[in-house]
């Protein structure tokens, strides 16, 4: 094992160097990590609203795929992530 000798440093102003490095790197973590935003979810009336579509494209989107449906007792939601990330860019 390696030893570390310290000249000229008292104890106090190793901890204190010690913590203020700890803050930095801590702040540092907090940056990048965010909060998960809770779901969403969108009946398909909601779905045909923001979309400005009937409900039978909401049906027929969802029987192709593109959009994915989530049931509770017979009711039908979508993500509202999703169906964001369902737009695609059309290429030129």
């Amino acid at each position: 094992m390696k030893q570390i000798q310290f000249i000229g440093t008292t104890p106090t102003a190793l901890i204190d160097l010690i913590d203020e490095t700890v803050k930095n790197r801590l702040n540092d973590l907090k940056k990048h990590l965010q909060p998960k935003e809770p779901n969403v979810y969108l009946s398909r009336n909601d779905v045909a609203e923001m979309l400005q579509i009937d409900l039978s494209s909401v049906h027929n989107w969802t029987k192709k795929g593109i959009l994915t449906a989530y049931q509770i007792s017979g009711r039908v939601y979508y993500k509202r992530d999703e169906v964001e990330n369902a737009i695609v860019e059309l290429k030129k």
